[in-house]
Formats: structure tokens, sequence, C-alpha cells
């Protein structure tokens, strides 16, 4: 199959961004251009960069926003049909989120192909950074509020009409004046019918003809029935059905469930539709300087690194830059979880996805797409939100059988109740089909679950794995790493020790050499101090790097070249006394790394540093909420056993072990797993991955931490230990709100289903009841959106700016 499609000239582009959104046709046959794929997708497996030529040859993991879909059947539905579709290698499709992930095979299938599928299943798919598909979502909306403004319209009228009929006497109203009455209700209730109702019978129509349920036939079908039954007793008022029409009720009920579904719609835009917005903050095109220096707006997706662009204000950053030109202040609470506005002049770097507050700002590119953390944060998040939490899976198996089962339940209750009267039979089947609509259930587990997800994720806290929350509300034991975890990840060199004989200018420059090789605080240290001084600086350049290597726990290993003798290679090694060989000193209260050569014998010793590092102003205070919460708090550390001891006497940690290796802390963790506890991990996401793991739930700490290489659950961009407590008290919080959501979806069904049965609730009462059952579950949940005033205390230092740790000596 090829690919050599011609690319747009800019020109082009411009033309095609001013027109506004394309049709969904155009749309979709514009995407199996491979150059538009990145706009809602990535290639599977490693992309750290971005190539502005897409790579075909292997799977590509893309994500679209569904419309039509209501429920759980639905989503089910719709997984069905991609995963039929040759070359869709996985489709996961979130009821709450109304989003799909599809992972799919270019040489097998386009984009087009399987968006198709989905119409054919009588739904549509839509690009999730589409400007069409945010278009769609706004149109929906506005058909949505006129529907309810309809129904209530005509609602109000049919119960003006119908309110002779309840409160006169017998012989009152004459046959004239009832039989009017009636088919005034009746000409009133066509509009919601026909198109009030439009949303319900065309879903119900398109499951009946692909032979499958979902939540809307009920529905459809009570309104049916209801419909069905007053319009035959309006033409023949003397016949079986003529006793009573019900046009009231139905109008009722319908103004009723588009209330909960508006509302239901608007709450969760609002709360968990806060994913959405973060992810789509991007703007769709910018400014670009030309080669003959003129400005053209292209879009986004078409920068390359090395572009200069011109960022109004109140623009997104499109990509990461520096700014050569201007100075504002940019909003970077996404990025480090800090709210406060950070000014940025002329060389400064700026962030993808951080707001321009104040001034237009020229700035050149330096990573653009997949290579900017802002895709990886997006990429996390997308991840995340299309995750289906245990507890809702069990609700989507659930979900058909439970549909059957209301099914089968109404033709028996219309049976039973056939003999009394078919009107009140029919009814009764109406109430029991509206009634038990299991929306709540399915609506119960992932709409609280998102709602966290947001509010974590506007704090500075990623969820990387959606099904941590639940795991995070049952944690007891919490284990912190201590350097750039407990303490900040900034360092300092205290003190040099030169070896005897040893030249110290050439030992610092040797130990800059090995360091600049890693970000792990003690590194940056080492690398500072050796820039900073003249003689060390001068002699930089004299040595080459032939190999190196990185052991987690310990330090680096590297061979080096004398460039003026480069055959004798000198092999060094910069870390902990244990990676080096070297004697710790008695009485020394500092953090020592050390760098030593390997010879015939002992290692030589060439230079010994001392270090120090702070420890955080907030964690005495952390560690004293987590205590009070009932959690147990261990501290476990590859740094020396001394200096373990003293930071968790300053923090109040009872259980604290040093000189841990990464498999000693993995060995502690899985004994304390053995006694029955539940652990969370609290790492740096680089050097602890295997603990990180291993945990039960985990945190990577740190607000530089390589997302693309982190294996925790959650990922605190922010400098503040405070998010891990608060994150996992919401986690609490949430887990007691999903409970309370199921209980309520369990005892409306208990009772209703039975007074719906024996013919005590009529159908304006049912559809009550279930639109205020699915709003009740959103609004509990909304409650999560501001449970946790995730901001960080007034005692908290300031930030250390750097790299992200990752190990070269002690820990």
């Amino acid at each position: 199959m090829s690919y050599k499609n011609p690319e747009p000239s800019p020109a082009a582009e411009t033309v095609a961004l001013d027109s506004g959104p394309m049709s969904p046709e155009a749309s979709a046959s514009l995407l199996d251009d491979p150059h538009e794929w990145s706009a809602f997708g990535r290639p599977v497996g490693p992309s750290a960069t971005h190539d502005p030529e897409p790579d075909a040859s292997r799977p590509w993991d893309s994500h679209v926003v569904l419309q039509g879909m209501h429920c759980a059947a639905c989503a089910l539905t719709i997984e069905e049909a991609l995963r039929r579709v040759p070359g869709v290698e996985r489709a996961e499709v979130s009821a709450a989120t109304q989003r799909a992930r599809v992972v799919w095979h270019p040489a097998q299938v386009l984009p087009s192909q399987w968006m198709a599928a989905v119409g054919r299943a009588g739904y549509q798919a839509f690009p999730a950074r589409d400007a069409f598909a945010r278009e769609v979502r706004k149109r929906e909306s506005r058909r949505a509020l006129w529907r309810w403004l309809v129904a209530g319209l005509c609602m109000m009228q049919v119960m003006m009409y119908a309110w002779p009929a309840y409160s006169s006497k017998p012989g009152d109203l004459t046959q004239e004046m009832e039989a009017l009455l009636r088919w005034a209700s009746w000409v009133l209730s066509l509009p919601v019918v026909l198109f009030a109702c439009g949303p319900f019978f065309s879903n119900a129509l398109r499951d009946v003809r692909a032979r499958r349920v979902s939540m809307d036939l009920p529905v459809a079908l009570g309104m049916l029935i209801t419909f069905v039954v007053s319009t035959l007793g309006t033409f023949d008022p003397s016949g079986p059905f003529g006793a009573e029409v019900f046009f009231d009720s139905l109008t009722m009920f319908v103004f009723f469930l588009l209330s909960g579904r508006l509302l239901e719609m608007r709450l969760r835009d609002r709360t968990a539709g806060a994913l959405e917005a973060v992810m789509n903050r991007l703007p769709d095109s910018v400014e670009r300087r030309a080669a003959d220096g003129r400005w053209e707006r292209v879009a986004t997706r078409r920068l390359q690194a090395g572009d200069t662009v011109r960022v109004l204000a109140g623009e997104a950053f499109p990509a990461d830059g520096e700014i050569c030109e201007g100075s504002t202040h940019a909003d970077e609470a996404l990025l480090t979880g800090e709210s406060t506005p950070v000014l940025r002049h002329a060389g400064d770097r700026v962030a993808a996805g951080s707001y321009n507050l104040d001034a237009a700002v020229l700035v050149k590119l330096t990573a653009v797409g997949e290579g900017t953390q802002f895709a990886q944060i997006v990429a996390l998040m997308e991840s995340a939100s299309m995750q289906k939490p245990r507890l809702a899976q069990l609700a989507d198996r659930v979900a058909r059988p439970f549909l059957v089962a209301v099914l089968a339940a109404a033709a028996l209750a219309a049976a039973w109740w056939w003999s009394t009267s078919p009107s009140q039979a029919l009814m009764v089947a109406a109430a029991v089909l509206i009634v038990t609509c299991p929306c709540a259930l399915s609506l119960a587990t992932p709409v609280a679950m998102l709602t966290a997800a947001g509010t974590l994720a506007r704090s500075g806290v990623l969820v990387r794995n959606l099904q941590g929350l639940e795991a995070l509300a049952a944690v007891d034991t919490l284990v912190f790493d201590k350097t750039g975890t407990l303490t900040r990840d900034g360092m300092a060199v205290r003190s040099l020790q030169p070896g005897s004989g040893v030249d110290a200018a050439e030992a610092l420059a040797l130990a800059g050499l090995l360091a600049r090789q890693s970000v792990h605080p003690a590194s940056r240290a080492v690398a500072r101090a050796a820039d900073a001084n003249a003689d060390a600086a001068a002699l930089a350049d004299r040595w080459q790097i032939m190999q190196v290597h990185e052991r987690a726990g310990f330090g680096m290993l590297a061979t080096v070249s004398d460039i003026e003798h480069p055959a004798k290679p000198r092999h060094l090694r910069l870390g902990s006394l244990r990676h080096t060989g070297a004697l710790e000193q008695a009485g020394s209260a500092l953090q020592q790394v050390v760098l030593t050569e390997d010879g015939e014998g002992a290692p030589r010793e060439l230079l010994r540093f001392d270090l120090s590092e702070d420890l955080r102003a907030e964690a005495p205070a952390v560690v004293a909420q987590l205590r009070a919460a009932g959690i147990e708090v261990m501290l476990l550390s590859g740094d020396r056993d001394a200096a373990v001891q003293r930071v968790a006497a300053q923090t109040g940690i009872a259980t604290a072990v040093g000189d841990c290796t990464p498999q000693d802390k993995l060995a502690r963790l899985q004994a304390a797993q053995a006694a029955g506890r539940q652990v969370a991990m609290v790492g740096d996401g680089l050097n602890d991955g295997p603990v990180l793991a291993g945990a039960h739930v985990s945190f990577a700490f740190g607000r530089a931490v390589p997302l693309a290489r982190s294996r925790s659950d959650f990922v605190v961009l922010g400098d503040h230990l405070e998010l891990v407590a608060q994150t996992l008290l919401l986690a609490r919080r949430t887990l007691r709100i999903v409970r309370q959501n199921l209980g309520w979806a369990a005892a409306y069904n208990a009772v209703s289903v039975p007074l719906a049965l024996a013919g005590w609730m009529p159908a304006w009462l049912a559809g009550l009841g279930m639109a205020l059952s699915s709003l009740l579950v959103v609004l509990n949940a909304a409650r999560l959106a501001r449970a946790m005033p995730l901001q960080p205390s007034a005692a908290a230092a300031p930030a250390v700016t750097g790299p992200a740790p990752a190990l070269s000596g002690a820990v």
C-alpha cells in the first residue's frame, strides 16, 4: 500500500483552517492521509521525537470522540463493531467519556474504514482533537436543549388540558368537551413524540435492526406504548382503551428524561470532561514565520523543530521552545502544579500546553508533537480515561442481561394485568420498562473515577492507571524513597577531598565528565562543581568517553580516553562508597560520592565529594497527616543508614532502612505484602522502577520525571509532597462515593420495580424516578471536583528546577 500523498501547501492549509469545520465524509477521507494520523493518535512503541514523515510500518494508537451513545450497552456495541474490522488490534470504548481508543495496523485498514464500521453500528466517530468533533459536541448540546424546551412547553399545555379530568366531578364534563380536550392533548403530544423523542426512537430502531439491546430500547417501547394506548383511546373512546388517556404522563416523563440527560451532559462536560479540556488546550493553528519573513497561519501539527512562531496573548504555546523576542507571564499549572504564573523573558524556555497571559512573543521551537512533555501528559490522560475500573467492568457485564430481564418482566406484567384491563396492563408494562433502565448503575463508577482524575490533573497529579484510585483507597502502608522525595532533588557539594598524590583539578574534570552522563541530583551537583572550577573547566576537553554504564542504586562505570595518549584508556567509577570500593570515613555526617580508578590492585581513590540535601519543609506535616489517616509510613533508601535515620527522625518516620539496593527495597516491600499489607510506594520514577512496579499502587514524584519511562500509577508533576497525602485521601473519598452510587442504584431498583409491577407507579413517576436516579449519581460524583483543595502549604520551600532524577550514586 502506497502512502506517497502530496503534502498540502501552506496556502492550502490556511484556506482549510479558515473555512470552518469539514463535513464528516470529507473529514473521514482526509484522515486516510498519513500526515493527518498524528492529529488524533501516535505510533505504538517508542516515539520520543517528532518525525514529520509518519510511520506506516507500525500499529497506530488513535483516540476518537463518539456521537449517539448514551450507555454501557452502546459502548459494548461499538467495541464489537470495531473488533470485527480486519486490521483493528484492540478497541476500548468508555461510556462515561464517550471516547474510543483504537489500535490499528495501517497495512490492513485505514481510519475511514474503521470509522465507517462505527457508522454502520449507528454511531459517529470523530478525531478526538479535531475542531469538527468539538463543533459536533456543541450542536448536539444545542439540539438537546431544543428538545427539552419543546417537551417542557408541550407538557405544560397538556397538563392544563388534563387538569379538568382530574378535578371535575362526575357529570361536570360533557362528552364533547372531554373529546375536545383529548384531541387537543393528542395534537400537542405529536411534537414531543416526533421531535423530542427522536433520539430514543432512532436508537431503539437501530438496535432492533442490529438484533441487540441497549438502554434506549425499553425507554422507547414505554413511550410508544403510552402514545399508542392514548391515541387509541382518543380515536375510539368506546373501545377497550378508551377509558383513559395518558398524554400527560407521556409528556411529563419525556420532559423528566430529557431534563436528566441534559443536566447529566452538562455536569459530565464540567467534571469528567475536564480531562478532555486539558487534552484539547493546544491551538488548532499558529502564526509561523516563513522563509521570506512574512507570517502565515498553519496547522499546529505541521510545525517542526527550528520554526519561529508568534504566540499571541491568551493563546497556548503550541510546542516546547525558547522565547527569542518579548516577555510575558506563562500559566504552567498543568506541567508544574503551580497556579501562580511565572515570568518568562527572551532566552527562557516555554512548554507546550502552557498559556501566554500578557503579550505576544516570538518563540523558536525546540521540540514539537510527541517530543513535548505535554504530549506525554496527554497520552497518559487519554490512556487513563479509557480504562474501566473493576467495578465498572462488572456493571458493563450485567447491563445487557439486566435489560433482557427488564423486557421479560414488562411482558409478564402486561400478561398478568391483561385480564383486569388491557389499558392498565400496557401502562404497567410501560412503567416497568422506563423505571428499570440501568443508567445509574452503568454511570456509578466511571463518572466518579473520571471526576477524581480530572480534579487531580488540575492539581498537578496525573492518573496513569484508573485502577490505581481503587487500589490507593485500600492502602495501609506507604513507603517513601528519600532523595528527591522527602528531600529536595537539588544537592550541593560542601567539600572536596582529593586522594593522595592526585591532581585535584584533573580529578574534578574527570568526575564532571562522568557526572554529565546522568541526571541524578548527586551527579548534577558534581557537574556544577566541575563547571564552576576554572582549572577543571580548562581540562574538560582533554578526555572523551569511550564507554559508559549506569548501575541503578550504585553509580557510573566509564572508560575514558586521553586525547593526548589515546592508547592508555582509564577505567573510572563514580558513585556510592560501595560502588567505588572506597572506605567510609568515620564520623562523616554528609552524603559522600567518590571517584575511583580501577587498576591492577585495589581501586585508587581520586576524589571524594561531601554533599548535603535539604529536607522538604512540608515533609513532617505530610507524614503526620498520613499517620493520622491510619497509614503506616516507612523509609527505604540506598543512602547511608546514618543519613537515612537522620531524615527519619526529622520527619517522624518510625521504620527507616538505609543502604538498600533496588532489589533490597523490592524484597522488603514484598515482605510487607506477604504480611497482608496494602503497600503504596513513592519514588523518583526511574531508579525505583522495580519497586514501583511491585507495589500495589505507586507514585513517581518530581516535576520533571520522564513520563514515558515512569512505571507508576500516579505522576506528581509539581514539587509539593502534600499532593501524595491528598491524593490518597481523595481516593478514599472517591471509593466511598462509588459505593454510595452503587448502593443508591441497587436500592432504587429494589424499591421501584415492585411498585411498577404492582401498578402503583404511573408512567410519569417512572420517568421522574429514572431521570433522578441517573442525575443523583452524577451530582454525587460532581462533589469530587471540589472535595479536596489540592493546594500546597505555605510552608513549602521554593521548588528546585532542573532535570529529572536518575541514579548515579546513593539514593
